[in-house]
């Protein structure tokens, strides 16, 4: 150990400081920080910017942390005993390689702020209490590699910032529309092509809100609407049009390499029972007339015309929207 380290760890301990920054100082491992696990004191632990692999843990015995910032490391790792720290408030674990998050992670009965920017996290690295995190204001989980949004986030009322900025998001689940408070969204550069209806509940479009979706590939109404403008979005997510649309738009996102052939029908028949319909436009077609239940649960069938030939039955186009 430094003698630039142990001289911090001896001020802290003399003069009862409360905060220790460590920052830059090519630590790649804390067991090697000579009493810095004897600090029971401190309420704000600083590692940014080391060489950190993992976290011992004795973590557990800085028990008195409210604040701790392993910003740009190499964690792969986490122990289990990070949720002994009852007094945390703030963690910011991002820019590191962790891969999933250690069991009972959602017993931190005070966290505010999670910071797990730039990790290779997914919806499957999440524990199952997860959502218990019901304290927080702040959850950052930009630049992974979600490609869900597990339904339980809606848990998290008290959320004011929520970033999904960067994923591989392929939908939100209805129950974003719980978290009343939200004053921040990110979702910009995922592969939304549609919003789900109950965001409408939320007031995202004032002066102090932040609303950002840029770089997905939305279905056409909705780009439309964005280059309106945030408002016209959620004016147009909040009506009954769209409220009926929406089930159907969502074949857009299920079946992106059908959807590019299916566009370029000059007719579209839409059929149900013994009748059937015809219109130039697809989403127009889906969002006026109900599609014909099939047997198979969940399964829905498309019939394309071309010069007013109905497609042969062997050449139907089958979307599951579940």
């Amino acid at each position: 150990m430094s003698k630039s380290l142990k001289k911090l760890v001896e001020e802290s301990r003399e003069k009862n400081q409360p905060e220790v920054d460590m920052s830059d100082r090519g630590i790649s491992n804390m067991l090697d920080v000579n009493g810095l696990f004897s600090l029971a004191h401190i309420t704000q632990l600083v590692l940014s910017h080391n060489k950190l692999t993992m976290v011992p843990p004795n973590i557990a015995e800085l028990k008195n942390l409210e604040v701790l910032n392993f910003f740009n490391n190499q964690i792969e790792e986490l122990p289990t005993q990070i949720s002994s720290l009852q007094k945390l408030k703030h963690l910011n674990l991002g820019m590191n390689r962790l891969n999933t998050l250690p069991r009972g992670f959602g017993s931190l009965p005070a966290l505010e702020v999670l910071d797990l920017t730039y990790n290779n996290l997914n919806e499957n690295s999440l524990p199952g209490n997860f959502f218990y995190l019901t304290t927080l204001r702040a959850l950052y989980l930009s630049d992974n590699d979600f490609e869900i949004l597990p339904p339980d986030i809606g848990k998290l009322t008290k959320l004011q910032i929520l970033s999904l900025r960067d994923n591989d998001l392929i939908s939100l689940p209805k129950e974003i529309g719980e978290l009343t408070q939200l004053k921040e969204l990110h979702i910009q550069g995922n592969r939304l092509t549609v919003l789900p209806p109950e965001l409408g509940n939320l007031d995202l479009t004032g002066q102090k809100q932040v609303f950002k979706a840029e770089n997905n590939p939305w279905v056409t109404p909705i780009a439309d609407q964005f280059q309106l403008g945030v408002s016209h979005v959620f004016e147009y997510i909040r009506s009954e049009t769209y409220k009926y649309c929406h089930p159907k738009l969502r074949i857009r996102k299920l079946c992106p390499f059908l959807w590019d052939e299916i566009a370029k029908l000059e007719l579209l028949e839409m059929a149900w029972g013994n009748s059937s319909r015809q219109t130039t436009s697809l989403v127009d077609g889906l969002c006026v007339y109900p599609l014909r239940y099939e047997t198979q649960a969940n399964v829905y069938c498309v019939l394309g015309t071309v010069s007013g030939t109905i497609l042969k039955e062997s050449q139907k186009v089958w979307i599951s929207i579940m």
